[in-house]
């Protein structure tokens, strides 16, 4: 049988394909009975050849088929062979050095479950008998084995050919594994996500029209801090919120989501005004990582009639107001207070906004004012935000179709995406 004739200086073993066994080489480890098993001795000095698999070979070999060292093909990778009588002996050599696993035993499916279990991520051949091993061949590679060997057909080139490829597939297998479970987390993700994304509550809400727009800074993300809600209470008041919690990633997600449906929770439950904002300011001292988080929020309530709102600032930037025939404009914002968890006695004035006829409101986070106007450090700020929102208005855009514009625009200003997250919430009152 070919095989690589020429000593390696890594092992004591014979370089004959067709050498007989011999004693145990020095280094070798006994399997607690029997015949030792064969560890080539490999000198500590030298650095892995990326050209050179090992082969770990699990069985007796009563035909002497892997003896020598190595196997090598001209322009193949040389396989160096390890030897092991039994499973028990072959637990021991088993190392990330070893990059195939080679199955002779009696019972080669109990051999191969085992083996699957020691060594998920190796790859396995089995080797079977010519003339009645083909159906235990195709249940090995259903099982999990990458491919087999017929006894008689063993050779240099076979055994060269086999190990290189089963090693691929098995690089392949774990790489599609790998792949599936990445695509599968993140879809699990995004359905949580999506699952924590408010859902507005404004049945009975005639005359309003409710729209908004999301979009984190984190890539692949669905949830950032910022964080907003909209509900109608039994006496026919309808709450909007809009917040952002301090710092990125999902430590603020989640912070922003508990705020969220604590506010939701405390609205419903009566709370209003500061008192509303005193107990969320508890909810985050006692819910935050560490004292340097904050968060800034915006509440609007809007009276029954839709002609008069309360709003309370807490470090957050005021809404846009808007109706037809005059430009939009900041509601009044110097009686807001500090944000939420920097001052354990601050206070929230309450601002009232008188509303009448058409209007259009906007609630919005940060991120949408503090894209940059072209390639210089120039930010677009409230006052650009509010040009840009006049002149889509001025055109006859609102709703959801104002929002994707005003987004659209930003971003153009900014000259690709934002980095920070995004929220904006629109109530409008029609006609």
């Amino acid at each position: 049988m070919p095989a690589d004739a020429a000593t390696d200086s890594s092992t004591d073993a014979p370089a004959r394909q067709d050498a007989p066994s011999g004693p145990a080489a020095p280094g070798a480890e006994p399997d607690g009975g029997g015949p030792s098993v064969t560890l080539p001795r490999q000198r500590q000095d030298t650095v892995p050849d990326p050209t050179v698999l090992t082969l770990l070979v699990i069985g007796d070999d009563p035909a002497g088929a892997f003896t020598a060292p190595y196997f090598h093909e001209p322009g193949g990778p040389r396989i160096r062979v390890l030897r092991a009588r039994n499973l028990t002996a072959a637990g021991r050599l088993l190392t990330d050095d070893v990059h195939c696993i080679l199955l002779d035993l009696p019972d080669v499916l109990d051999g191969l479950q085992q083996v699957l279990r020691l060594a998920p991520g190796t790859a396995v051949l089995v080797l079977t008998d010519g003339t009645d091993g083909g159906e235990a061949a195709a249940e090995a590679v259903r099982v999990g084995a990458q491919d087999h060997l017929v006894r008689d057909g063993v050779d240099g080139g076979t055994v060269t050919r086999a190990v290189r490829y089963a090693v691929e597939r098995k690089r392949a297998d774990l790489a599609q594994r790998q792949l599936t479970e990445t695509r599968l987390l993140a879809q699990e993700n995004r359905r949580l996500e999506r699952g924590l994304l408010p859902v507005p509550l404004l049945e009975g809400a005639n005359g309003l029209r409710f729209a908004s727009r999301y979009r984190p800074g984190r890539s692949r993300a669905l949830l950032g801090g910022d964080f907003y809600d909209t509900v109608r209470t039994p006496d026919g008041t309808v709450h909007a919120m809009i917040g952002d919690v301090c710092g990125h990633g999902p430590d603020a997600a989640a912070l922003g989501v508990e705020l969220r449906i604590a506010w939701r929770a405390l609205t419903f439950a009566g709370l209003g005004g500061e008192e509303l904002l005193r107990t969320l300011q508890n909810v985050l001292v006692h819910e935050r990582a560490d004292d340097e988080v904050f968060a800034t929020l915006c509440a609007v309530d809007i009276a029954p009639d839709n002609r008069t709102a309360r709003l309370h600032l807490a470090g957050h930037p005021t809404p846009m107001i808007a109706a037809p025939g005059r430009p939009p404009a900041l509601l009044p914002y110097e009686a807001g207070g500090p944000a939420l968890g920097l001052l354990p006695d601050a206070a929230w004035e309450r601002i009232g906004v008188r509303l009448d006829g058409e209007w259009s409101l906007m609630l919005y986070t940060d991120g949408l004012i503090e894209g940059r106007i072209g390639k210089g450090t120039q930010r677009l700020g409230q006052e650009g935000m509010i040009g840009l929102a006049g002149e889509l208005m001025a055109a006859g855009l609102g709703g959801e179709e104002l929002l994707d514009a005003t987004m659209a625009k930003v971003r153009e200003l900014n000259g690709g995406e934002l980095t920070d997250d995004v929220a904006v919430v629109l109530l409008e009152r029609q006609a």
